[in-house]
């Protein structure tokens, strides 16, 4: 097991959150990568049901705020479906995957994980009305 480090930044490289993932393995998938960060941003929040939801993408349900994702009712959520959700974000380009530096180019993509490897994910924001 290997934990890491995942930041999400913004476009100009401005810190938002940070989450620490475990990873079974040193070589992984983009896809692999994404579902670990996925699954624990999701368990953390089925564990204390805070208010809002801070996770890569949006829940099913779910209103966008400054503070996070609202959920219309409290409830858990499903990792799964939103491990589907990030995939879809991902291929189209709902935010890029960037690993020393470099962006990932698909889910498939193998990417190898030491000790000082840095992994950022960063959010696209849509522009209004375009």
């Amino acid at each position: 097991m290997k934990t890491v480090t995942i930041k999400d930044e913004s476009l100009t490289g401005q810190l938002i959150s940070e989450i620490e993932v475990a990873l079974e393995n040193e070589r992984i998938t983009v896809k692999e990568l994404i579902t670990a960060r996925v699954y624990a941003e999701v368990e953390a929040y089925n564990q204390k049901l805070p208010e809002y939801f801070n996770g890569l993408v949006q829940p099913n349900d779910a209103e966008k705020t400054l503070n996070g994702y609202k959920l219309k009712q409290k409830r858990t959520i499903d990792p799964e479906k939103q491990v589907y959700i990030a995939w879809d974000a991902f291929q189209k380009n709902g935010y890029f995957v960037l690993v020393d530096d470099e962006q990932a180019e698909s889910l498939e993509q193998e990417v190898l994980i030491s000790d000082s490897t840095s992994i950022s994910f960063v959010k696209l924001t849509p522009l209004v009305g375009g």
